[in-house]
């Protein structure tokens, strides 16, 4: 059976069309993207780039895990969930995950889960610029 999670974490930039492909399926009526793209302000401070780092094997491994429970919590047909490490500049993308299911629910429920749940336990750590310095958000997990 061919592998219904397509997991990337890269330096490369990140390719909607590659996630959208992976998922789609003559049989699922739905697909939910989310695309994460970086904003110009946070906190009423304008931001010039953000940086991601990672611990990569980590990362990956955490990343697998997400797409594995969401198979199981939720009746989707396939997953993918790439993101981006470096310095990324306004309206690129640091975050795409995609989700097909034969129905629409199932796919909005599963994308929210997974990007939530990346954001909360995936060891990947972001470092907001601005004009006047540099600061870690999300110093976790």
């Amino acid at each position: 059976m061919k592998s219904r999670t397509s997991i990337i974490v890269t330096s490369d930039i990140l390719n909607l069309n590659e996630c959208y492909n992976f998922v789609q399926d003559a049989s699922c009526g739905g697909i939910a993207l989310f695309v994460g793209t970086v904003r110009n302000a946070t906190k009423n401070k304008e931001v010039t780039l953000l940086d991601f780092s990672a611990y990569e094997p980590m990362a990956i491994k955490e990343i697998q895990k997400i797409a594995d429970l969401a198979l199981e919590k939720f009746d989707i047909h396939k997953i993918a969930i790439h993101h981006a490490l470096g310095k990324l500049k306004i309206g690129e993308i640091p975050v795409i995950i995609a989700v097909s299911s034969a129905h629409r629910k199932a796919a909005f429920e599963a994308c929210e889960f997974a990007i939530d749940t990346l954001k909360e336990t995936v060891p990947i750590w972001k470092k907001e610029h601005f004009e006047d310095g540099e600061v870690w958000v999300n110093a976790h997990p």
